[in-house]
């Protein structure tokens, strides 16, 4: 079994996620989320989604970014 680098939950079905040089071992998506997703430079919601990038900061959607000052971003195409 594996131990959970969140919430130290010893468990059977844990999973690693490597993001860039950096592993971590959890026993649910839950905790994955939590200690790995960015959060909106706006709201600091964790982004789960592709969310939307500008500037060098990722937001969660194009309305935080726009309350951001960023210009020309819409989260529905044409």
């Amino acid at each position: 079994m594996a131990l959970c680098d969140v919430c130290g939950n010893d468990y059977d079905k844990a999973f690693r996620v490597t993001k860039g040089d950096k592993t971590m071992t959890f026993d649910s998506f839950e905790c994955a989320i939590h200690a790995m997703a960015p959060r909106c430079a706006h709201c600091e919601c964790h982004v789960i989604g592709h969310g939307v990038e500008a500037q060098g900061k990722i937001y969660c959607c194009a309305h935080c970014a726009k309350h951001e000052g960023v210009k020309g971003l819409s989260d529905r195409a044409a």
